[in-house]
């Protein structure tokens, strides 16, 4: 099952970057229930197993491309982030206290937290693209423009997977004109 969801995520994690076209120092959010992952509700069967077969997935293919990961935490966290230290100060975010655990803060974020060497929390981040695992709802963490993203890749175990990435906003009127490659 390890490899399985691995490679899933592995493919998942290809497909976005292919779509989302993200430059080093960019930041992608991850929101993820382990738990949705093995069929069950929310936080009703977290996993560290799978939430490290996720993160063994993903987190090689962002960090080879320098970009940086940004795990939700679940809502008894109220949503934290964690993330590098490097990516919470390009950020200007300030560094909270917490450190997550499979059932406060989600399996997934526990594995970042553990994992990443210069792990800290933040409370909100402004990221440029990312993927829901399980229907967490990462909103909240993207940049004001999302633009969803249509996956061929949408299952990992049973839960469904959206993804997004973020634009410029749109400004001007009926004279405006817009550099196509920011679309």
């Amino acid at each position: 099952m390890y490899e399985e969801i691995k490679e899933k995520a592995r493919s998942l994690v290809l497909e976005v970057l292919e779509q989302a076209n993200l430059r080093s120092g960019s930041v992608f959010v991850v929101g993820c229930s382990s738990s949705t992952v093995c069929g069950e509700g929310y936080g009703k069967a977290s996993s560290i197993e799978i939430a490290q077969a996720l993160f063994d997935g993903i987190y090689p293919e962002l960090k080879e491309r320098g970009i940086f990961l940004a795990a939700q935490c679940c809502e008894h966290l109220n949503r934290a982030i964690i993330t590098s230290e490097e990516a919470a100060d390009k950020q200007h975010r300030d560094i909270v206290n917490v450190v997550p655990q499979p059932k406060a803060g989600g399996s997934f974020a526990t594995i970042t937290y553990n994992t990443i060497p210069d792990a800290v929390a933040v409370e909100h981040i402004t990221a440029d693209a990312g993927i829901d695992i399980g229907g967490v709802l990462i909103g909240m963490h993207l940049r004001e423009v999302a633009v969803p993203l249509n996956l061929k890749n949408n299952m990992i175990g049973k839960a469904h997977i959206t993804a997004a990435r973020t634009r410029p906003k749109f400004i001007g009127g009926e004279r405006a004109h817009y550099d196509d490659s920011m679309k």
